[in-house]
């Protein structure tokens, strides 16, 4: 079963669209748009499990040049 999940970023002002651009390259981002609120880009990923989500998210998006914050919110199936 495949592990989804939504990014919630925060991002230097005014770098919310380069970032919402450069993660939807990132293999593994289905969706990633830059939105208005508490946080400045919403992103949703998938992977095979947890620990490939983790690795997703600290060595891809993490690493990405102005990212302040992130939130990863697992997608829970019932």
């Amino acid at each position: 079963m495949v592990v989804q999940a939504y990014i919630l970023i925060q991002t230097d002002v005014g770098k919310a669209a380069e970032v919402a651009t450069a993660i939807a390259q990132i293999s593994g981002v289905t969706l990633a748009e830059d939105v208005t609120g508490p946080y400045d880009v919403i992103v949703r990923a998938e992977a095979k499990n947890v620990d490939e989500l983790g690795k997703l998210v600290v060595s891809k998006v993490q690493n990405l040049d102005g990212i302040t914050r992130t939130l990863t919110c697992p997608v829970v199936h019932i």
